[in-house]
């Protein structure tokens, strides 16, 4: 580990490169990396200059559905087009359908009978969509021991085609997540708020009367027991919940979002004589940062879901809980942040291109030949779309928010099946840390909240994507142990 002290107490004596450096050290995150390092140099050099920001958001038309086969990344080579959302997906072959939430539009694909055994949500990771569990939606669509499933998988907002208003936009701001869930704060729920809506309308809105409440907390969480790199327990001292920029990019938003989804879409969607008496409970797959939106959404409505399946989880090393001497080096990330998102947007467009992300993905994956022109197309091409540079910034600001051994030691989380996989050779998780919640559990229980964990060899951090046989199998595994 290297000398924080030294770096951040001459911080303003600072070359560009060292602070280039400290930002990468403290982060092992490629795409932050690669991103920020960049946009950092060039912004640091030239301070005070302007740079313009993307042009007013515009919903996502379809064009016409292209071919699988002949996937191509010209629209992504070329920067003076804004991709628009296609019919289908390149990735899936699957229709993308449009879920109106709390406003916005956002994307998902659904694979299956409606009818299915079983039904699963898939939850991505940072900067990228549902297209990323191609091998997933289309790997699950046969029938298993005489079992079927039914798949769905969306884009969270602010994430693939799904739309990217501004983070201070008053409506954007209305759908915060974190609104009316932490003690001694004024913010409004978004259903509270429209469910007083309703009554003053005289409305009858069945849906938002049948919805939990909120389970309010401290902002502040204090002695939060987590893990370490090395599979050893520590104590953070204190864990900040709510996003430093008050932006509605974070993860009660997006649990909020999954919860909704089941409700408005997933059950709507499940035909009357399959299931009489009430609709099946889903089960969430969640892959890095994925997996504190889908704990989340466990944590709000258990009753909605039977399990959980999570597939490399992320520790997110730029929390303020994890982040090593917080106190001297939070203000230097703090600072980096700010000048990102003030100066780093017109670089990060020179950035996205094809060559770059093919760059990015060569570290956490370790299955290189998964890396395919398909791959690199359906991540870039949303991207490219206004509001996402915006969006990765603001997620880069993120320093705050749940962490996975927090939500699993929850005295909330329902006692539900857990299972964890994840890639041995993955540079993002480490695995001992991995390892070490089979230990996790609610507190005064000798029990587990995790299950079962599995090390996976030769694979990195996105086992669904590069080996997708053993990880369907590995999930036709945990569907049957729910049903058992």
């Amino acid at each position: 580990m290297p000398s924080y002290l030294s770096l951040i107490t001459n911080r303003h004596q600072l070359a560009p490169t060292l602070i280039i450096q400290a930002y990468s050290e403290i982060t092992t995150n490629a795409t932050m990396r690669i991103f920020t390092a960049t946009a950092t140099t060039a912004a640091l050099t030239i301070l005070g200059q302007t740079t313009a920001f993307a042009p007013p958001r515009k919903q996502c038309q379809p064009t016409s559905p292209p071919n699988r086969r002949s996937v191509t990344i010209a629209m992504s080579t070329s920067l003076s087009t804004t991709p628009s959302m296609p019919t289908h997906s390149p990735a899936t072959s699957l229709p993308n359908q449009i879920y109106n939430w709390r406003g916005y539009q956002t994307r998902y694909q659904v694979s299956g009978p409606p009818d299915a055994d079983h039904t699963l949500l898939l939850v991505h990771g940072l900067f990228v969509n549902s297209d990323h569990w191609r091998k997933m939606l289309t790997g699950l669509n046969h029938t298993q021991n005489g079992k079927t499933c039914r798949v769905y998988a969306l884009d969270l907002l602010g994430s693939g085609w799904s739309d990217k208003p501004n983070r201070n936009d008053p409506t954007a701001q209305s759908v915060d997540g974190e609104n009316g869930r932490f003690i001694n704060c004024n913010s409004i729920c978004y259903r509270d708020g429209q469910s007083s809506s309703s009554n003053n309308n005289n409305n009858n809105n069945n849906n938002s009367k049948k919805r939990p409440r909120k389970l309010r907390s401290e902002a502040t969480l204090k002695n939060i027991p987590l893990g370490t790199p090395a599979g050893g327990n520590r104590v953070a001292s204190s864990l900040e919940l709510r996003h430093p920029l008050r932006s509605p990019y974070n993860f009660y938003t997006w649990a909020e979002q999954i919860t909704d989804f089941v409700h408005d879409v997933i059950h709507a969607e499940c035909p009357p004589p399959s299931f009489p008496s009430s609709p099946p409970p889903v089960t969430l797959v969640a892959n890095s940062i994925g997996t504190m939106s889908a704990l989340q959404s466990v944590l709000d409505e258990p009753n909605l879901f039977n399990g959980v399946f999570i597939i490399n989880p992320n520790f997110r090393e730029l929390h303020m809980a994890e982040v090593p001497l917080s106190a001297l080096t939070m203000p230097l990330v703090r600072q980096i942040q700010s000048v990102l998102r003030n100066n780093g947007h017109g670089l990060f467009k020179t950035l996205a291109t094809p060559e770059t992300v093919t760059q990015i993905l060569k570290e956490p994956y370790a299955v290189i030949d998964a890396i395919d022109e398909e791959l690199v197309s359906v991540l870039l091409d949303p991207l490219l779309t206004p509001g996402a540079d915006e969006v990765v910034f603001d997620t880069l600001s993120y320093s705050a928010g749940p962490l996975p051994e927090q939500q699993l030691s929850s005295s909330q989380f329902p006692n539900l099946p857990v299972w964890v996989i994840y890639g041995k050779d993955d540079p993002w998780t480490p695995a001992l840390r991995v390892e070490k919640l089979r230990q996790v559990g609610r507190p005064g229980e000798d029990v587990s909240t995790v299950e079962r964990v599995v090390g996976l060899d030769g694979v990195g951090h996105c086992p669904h994507d590069e080996r997708p046989d053993v990880v369907n199998g590995l999930v036709w595994e945990f569907l049957e142990r729910l049903a058992s």
